[in-house]
């Protein structure tokens, strides 16, 4: 399966509002069907969804989108991710005290935007607690009435790279276990084998 940008449905509000893309241009690239491209456009759905600037974020460049709105039979590829970095394997990420103030923003902008990601991949690629991310959600965080949900790659609080990971490992997850669940309910319950027929009584014999 083509590699797909970080937020798809965001992503095509964006083309859609600010670029000369045809529907199935948007469709190909974000893996959605041009009908729900369209349905975008008609503000029949998406419509609390902000826009998302995939050439801000290092997924499109500018020149790519020009180059398909000239040649509707083009399509648009996503750029390669920049600067990977080590993966950490032990220990939570630190991040510098004059950010810290707004992890509970960029909590509340993956609780929002990305349901599918784990609690425990929020806390490592965000550096904090199950216990904040939790008040987060439940609005007990002692500064939910000026939380806003931003993008932690913007505020500074994760790389691109670190992202896109997490998020790719949960959709995979979900992908995973809609397959199982799948295989199980089609299974159903196994058929009993079916019992031998009774052996005939022979026949008597007459008596002499």
């Amino acid at each position: 399966m083509s590699q797909q940008p970080l937020m798809p449905k965001a992503t095509a509000v964006w083309l859609i509002d600010k670029t000369g893309l045809t529907f199935t241009q948007i469709a190909e690239f974000c893996g959605m069907h041009p009908l729900e491209i369209q349905a975008i456009a008609d503000g029949e759905v998406a419509t609390g969804i902000n826009g998302y600037d995939p050439v801000a974020n290092h997924q499109l460049s500018a020149a790519e989108i020009t180059r398909c709105e000239k040649d509707p039979a083009a399509r648009l590829k996503l750029l390669p991710a920049k600067n990977p970095v080590t993966r950490r394997t032990k220990g939570a990420r630190y991040t510098p005290v004059a950010r810290r103030n707004d992890r509970p923003d960029a909590i509340a902008f993956i609780l929002r935007q990305f349901p599918q990601v784990q609690d425990v991949q929020i806390a490592r690629l965000l550096g904090t607690t199950k216990d904040t991310i939790a008040k987060v959600r439940e609005r007990q965080h002692w500064n939910s009435a000026n939380i806003k949900p931003r993008d932690p790659v913007i505020l500074g609080l994760c790389t691109q790279t670190d992202f896109n990971a997490a998020v790719n490992v949960a959709n995979e997850r979900v992908a995973r276990e809609k397959a199982e669940a799948g295989l199980k309910d089609g299974m159903g319950a196994i058929p009993a084998a079916p019992e031998a027929p009774a052996a005939e009584a022979p026949a008597s014999t007459p008596e002499a």
